[in-house]
């Protein structure tokens, strides 16, 4: 699997949510930028598992994402971060990031790996990016593909 294109795969899957009435859109990178624009969605840290199958046939990523929201009004920013952390609905990250892996039997990010799922929100509290406190949390992302490509 190639890191660079899953990463970005995964935030253009993140970008399609849709945020409550009166919450900006969701700004989304495959890459940990230097400053966000909130609400923000971005991968982060990636821990890769090699050789889960012989010959190379497969990898494992599990990719820390965050997402981060303004705290111009602290109930507000996280009553939005609630909304994308759920489980389901039009802005929930795992119903939009899930979506990407294609019908049953096609692979998924458009051919860039065979699965993926959303594992688990870990570390929901306030966060401090290029010296801005955001509130926001980390979602684990686990993807598997082809080592060989």
């Amino acid at each position: 699997m190639q890191i660079a294109a899953v990463r970005a795969a995964v935030a253009a899957a993140a970008a399609t949510v849709v945020l409550p009435t009166g919450t900006g859109p969701l700004t989304a990178t495959g890459y940990t930028p230097d400053s966000v624009t909130e609400p923000h969605f971005f991968t982060g840290e990636v821990n890769v598992d090699f050789d889960r199958a012989m010959g190379r046939a497969l990898d494992e990523l599990e990719i820390t994402c965050r997402v981060l929201v303004g705290r111009g009004d602290d109930r507000a920013a996280q009553v939005v971060l609630d909304a994308l952390l759920s489980g389901a609905g039009p802005a929930s990250l795992k119903t939009a990031i899930e979506a990407a892996r294609g019908a049953p039997g096609e692979p998924a990010l458009g051919g860039l790996a065979h699965d993926l799922r959303v594992e688990r929100v870990q570390g929901y509290r306030w966060y401090e990016h290029a010296g801005v406190q955001y509130v926001g949390a980390e979602i684990i992302v686990r993807v598997f593909g082809d080592g060989r490509t």
